[in-house]
């Protein structure tokens, strides 16, 4: 009996160095533009009857983003909305910190963030159609637990993706 589990103690500590090992070591490189070599990545839009800049002005306040959409818990933006800046959030149990590489008013939002085993590039546009506000959106997903699990992660950012989109065309038009 003492043998099975020093055996199980060895092996689980073996995956938490191998763990460890990949968090510490990974490397990702942040950029403007998604990551098309990424294992997960997804397109999507949504028409929105309001202008981009009110369109704008909601993705922007990130600190209520949890008021309008229930995918995220305690966002917290860490200066002025502005390229550079750092915010952290919660989504699909996953605690992300995101630094924005794009903030260009009524035009495009865009940020990379890494969270436990994974790295995304996420971007917005907002493009004024005939008194509407087309949204664009796109992301990519890497690193070593995306990779492992890269069916569940696609289905996800997919689905949570529409959702996000759903929710704020509900608050633009409201």
């Amino acid at each position: 009996m003492k043998k099975f589990i020093y055996s199980a103690l060895s092996i689980i500590g073996l995956i938490i160095l191998i763990v460890a090992g990949l968090e510490m070591f990974s490397s990702y490189t942040a950029s403007e533009s998604i990551n098309q070599n990424a294992p997960v990545k997804t397109y999507q839009q949504i028409t929105i009857h309001a202008t981009p800049q009110k369109v704008y002005q909601i993705m922007s306040d990130i600190n209520h983003w949890a008021q309008w959409h229930s995918d995220v818990s305690d966002p917290r933006l860490n200066g002025p909305f502005e390229k550079g800046s750092s915010f952290d959030w919660k989504s699909g149990g996953l605690t992300i910190h995101s630094t924005l590489h794009t903030a260009i008013p009524g035009q495009r939002i865009g940020w990379s963030g890494k969270a436990f085993g994974a790295f995304a590039i996420h971007n917005w546009s907002f493009i004024e159609e005939n008194g509407y506000t087309t949204v664009k959106v796109e992301e990519s997903m890497e690193g070593w637990l995306v990779n492992i699990m890269r069916g569940k992660f696609q289905k996800g950012l997919e689905m949570s993706l529409q959702v996000w989109l759903k929710n704020l065309k509900a608050k633009a038009e409201q």
